[in-house]
């Protein structure tokens, strides 16, 4: 029976469908065939259930702090902080990771939990995975550091490509997103934006997202706002991050795509099942004292891969709760400029901020 996996599940597009491909183009600048193998392997592998050499995608949490206290987030929540550890990584962890990965993995993405531009070597650490020739180095980021001075030590850095995380329009942006203002946050995407054309750059190319729930009441003009300043803006259907679903639908023959793309290494260095493991419920080794190809290919990671083969995937806990494997359902329709967006909700998921 043909199994159901999930690519890049749960993050919505609201562009046309020339935008996104020119996202891609500038993406793929100046690694054209490295990037459409990367891209075609994010796709195939899963679906084939390849296990290659080493995965295409390492996340490195640089740090699992953060500086805000957004209401929908886990981090504020007295599980994860009885569970979790706040840290910033080891600078000496993150070179001896890139420095085995360098040459086999085509992307590495720096943050996972908090927010990484905290971290006080944080562009030595884009300028490391670059000059060891990383093809994507990319990053979240809630956009507070983002000043014009810092994007640009970002930019001669290497960065290839930054997500801004922008929850709304004025004040239900500032209502989320507390102690930020919206207008400051829009002026240094603004800034941004002119320090590209200013040196005739593609990257880093820029991303904006949203959750559905602080975007909805107006898509088009949250779209409208960003679209001419940033080269993608995207949303994301509110998960289940404070653990308070109980009735949940889930989809027929799931099979898990990042169990064969990518690889999580969180701030203390213990590589966690997959990048939905919030609250490290599934370690699968710790790369103080293993390399990233022996916890790839090791017996934990292996055991799990097998659990999704055959079904079995609710025996995990961490795949129980996640929302790769939830139903959904198209419940929603906007319009922006005229053209309909379709929203998939997971069934039984409150769209409610908080909830």
């Amino acid at each position: 029976m043909e199994k159901n996996v999930p690519i890049n599940k749960g993050n919505y597009t609201m562009e046309p469908p020339e935008r996104e491909a020119l996202f891609e183009e500038k993406r793929a600048a100046g690694w054209v065939e490295e990037y459409k193998n990367y891209r075609t392997g994010w796709c195939e592998y899963p679906k084939t259930q390849y296990i290659s050499e080493y995965p295409l995608l390492v996340d490195l949490e640089l740090s699992s702090l953060c500086n805000l206290k957004c209401p929908m987030c886990y981090t504020i929540t007295d599980e994860f902080k009885r569970k979790v550890h706040t840290q910033l990584m080891e600078y000496e962890i993150f070179t001896k990771v890139i420095d085995e990965i360098a040459g086999k993995v085509p992307a590495v993405r720096l943050s996972l939990r908090g927010e990484a531009t905290l971290h006080p070597q944080f562009i030595s650490c884009i300028s490391y995975c670059k000059s060891k020739g990383i093809g994507e180095v990319s990053f979240l980021t809630n956009g507070s550091k983002l000043t014009k001075d810092y994007f640009i030590q970002i930019m001669d850095a290497g960065a290839d490509w930054i997500t801004i995380s922008v929850d709304g329009l004025q004040e239900q942006y500032e209502s989320i997103r507390k102690p930020l203002k919206f207008e400051d946050t829009l002026q240094k995407i603004k800034e941004i934006h002119e320090v590209k054309q200013e040196r005739n750059v593609s990257k880093p190319v820029i991303k904006v997202q949203g959750i559905w729930p602080s975007v909805r009441s107006d898509p088009a003009g949250y779209y409208n706002t960003f679209a001419p300043y940033v080269d993608y803006v995207a949303f994301n259907p509110l998960i289940d991050y404070l653990d308070k679903d109980e009735d949940i639908v889930y989809e027929e023959n799931f099979s898990c795509p990042q169990l064969y793309q990518r690889l999580v290494v969180g701030s203390d260095g213990k590589v966690l099942l997959c990048s939905n493991d919030e609250d490290g419920m599934q370690i699968l080794g710790d790369v103080h004292e293993h390399s990233v190809y022996e916890i790839w290919h090791g017996e934990k990671l292996n055991h799990i891969r097998k659990l999704h083969q055959t079904g079995k995937f609710k025996e995990i806990n961490v795949c129980q709760k996640c929302y790769l494997p939830r139903a959904t359902e198209e419940n929603e329709r906007a319009n922006i400029n005229g053209r309909e967006i379709v929203i998939k909700n997971y069934i039984n998921r409150a769209q409610e901020i908080g909830e």
